[in-house]
């Protein structure tokens, strides 16, 4: 039996590793074959790209330079990582996947989003999220939850965080039956009974 891909997306500083975690473990509790994985990242060649697009250091990638290689990172993440694991049937949890680069590159740095979608389609084919979860908050709330030193994206200013947010909630109209919004402002324990509430009601679990 095939399995099931569900990516959580959202701002920076939504609780999007919290939930990942809180939901595997879950899932993990009622038998699930599950493999947490994430975007940048998620295979060696990811995650030097990873450090490619975060890093504060050296020269930064242009917009356009930026969507490609997070399109090379998610590439290489779904051909080495994501479909073998479908085809074992494990439900796969992914930490940021290919709505965030038409959030933040197709919308928010201004690339479009169908011409972002077009091009992740073009290795994507069928492997799109089976569910997506987006943490939705006020950037100016989630921002202030980053602690520690914040990578390249975490930098940009308030304005930009507040366009992501602008091109979660357009890919909501886009995708409707796939993209799920979850107000990420609530106490971390209701955010997760929401989403396997979510989780449910589209048929990947059974309570």
């Amino acid at each position: 039996m095939k399995g099931k891909f569900i990516t959580i997306e959202g701002p920076d500083g939504a609780g999007k590793t919290t939930q990942v975690k809180k939901i595997s473990e879950y899932l993990k509790s009622k038998g699930y074959k599950v493999l947490v994985t994430r975007e940048p990242g998620g295979t060696a060649l990811g995650e030097k790209l990873r450090e490619v697009l975060l890093s504060l250091d050296g020269e930064s990638p242009v917009p356009e330079a930026e969507a490609l290689i997070y399109a090379a990172s998610r590439a290489q993440l779904v051909k080495k990582l994501i479909e073998p694991a479908l085809e074992d049937g494990f439900i796969i949890l992914c930490d940021r996947f290919v709505d965030s680069s038409l959030a933040y590159q197709g919308w928010a740095r201004g690339l479009g989003i169908e011409r972002l979608a077009d091009i992740n389609g073009w290795f994507l084919k069928d492997t799109w999220p089976d569910l997506t979860i987006v943490l939705d908050i006020d950037p100016a709330l989630s921002l202030k939850r980053i602690s520690g030193k914040k990578d390249r994206l975490e930098e940009e200013g308030l304005d930009f965080h507040r366009r992501v947010r602008e091109g979660f909630l357009k890919l909501k109209a886009l995708y409707p039956d796939r993209i799920k919004i979850v107000d990420a402002a609530q106490d971390s324990r209701q955010v997760f009974e929401t989403i396997l509430f979510e989780l449910q009601k589209s048929g990947i679990i059974n309570m």
